[in-house]
């Protein structure tokens, strides 16, 4: 059984994350969270490292980039000991556990009031390269 030390939480829906954040903590697994996810949790005393912090890159584009990173995804594509020196080098550590849930596109865009420029903004790229990575 893989032993979770670093989760990664990211989420557009907040529902039940409260909860499942806390067990994380309970447990001494380290939080790297992002965003409202992160501020959200800080909110509700769970302490998270904040993706900005981890990767020494803050977000860009009113948050529209900040988990696609080398860091983050090198963390969580990274084959344990295999590559434990090559994370060691890059200042990166192994991501056991991915929490995402990608923002409600089809929802968006099933509204017919919904502007082009705000469908775009439905169009999640972070979570949909973190999750692919995970899996």
């Amino acid at each position: 059984m893989i032993k979770i030390k670093t989760a990664l939480i990211s989420v557009y829906d907040k529902s039940g994350i409260l909860e499942l954040a806390q067990k994380l903590f309970d447990n001494n697994i380290e939080i790297i969270s992002s965003g409202g996810t992160s501020k959200y949790l800080k909110e509700n005393n769970i302490k998270v490292t904040e993706v900005e912090n981890y990767t020494g890159f803050s977000e860009i584009f009113d948050g529209r980039v900040k988990t696609l990173h080398p860091k983050i995804h090198a963390g969580i594509l990274a084959r344990g000991e295999k590559d434990s020196e090559e994370l060691k080098k890059m200042g990166a550590k192994k991501i056991d556990l991915v929490v995402v849930n990608l923002y409600p596109f089809e929802q968006t865009v099933a509204n017919p009031d919904v502007t082009l420029p705000e469908a775009i903004e439905q169009i999640d790229i972070g979570g949909p390269s973190m999750l692919r990575s995970a899996a």
